[in-house]
């Protein structure tokens, strides 16, 4: 019987374009459900794909302190996501929800 090898599945390796980058975080913003932790945890992969080290500096923030905020263990401050958007090259759009009447 041969043995499988798997390997740990890592999304920041997939995402390489700035497209990619957005509509990964489109995807995560649509199945968050209000999940804060579960989008910072979306911008530390698109950081780790863009290298945490120059979105740190770019956003300025410690590198220490950006790898916490983004972690998905807590959920980071408002203006930390503005920066770290920014740093990415990201921005946010609002638009009308879609309610049923």
């Amino acid at each position: 019987m041969t043995k499988t090898v798997t390997t740990r599945y890592d999304v920041a390796e997939h995402l390489r374009t700035p497209e990619e980058m957005a509509a990964y975080l489109e995807a995560c913003l649509e199945e968050a459900d209000g999940d804060a932790a579960f989008i910072a945890k979306a911008l530390g992969d698109i950081a780790r794909a863009k290298g945490m080290s120059q979105v740190a500096r770019d956003a300025g923030i410690s590198r220490e302190s950006l790898y916490k905020a983004l972690s998905g263990e807590r959920v980071p401050g408002f203006d930390t996501i503005l920066k770290v958007t920014k740093a990415l090259g990201l921005s946010l759009h609002a638009e009308a929800a879609v309610t049923s009447q």
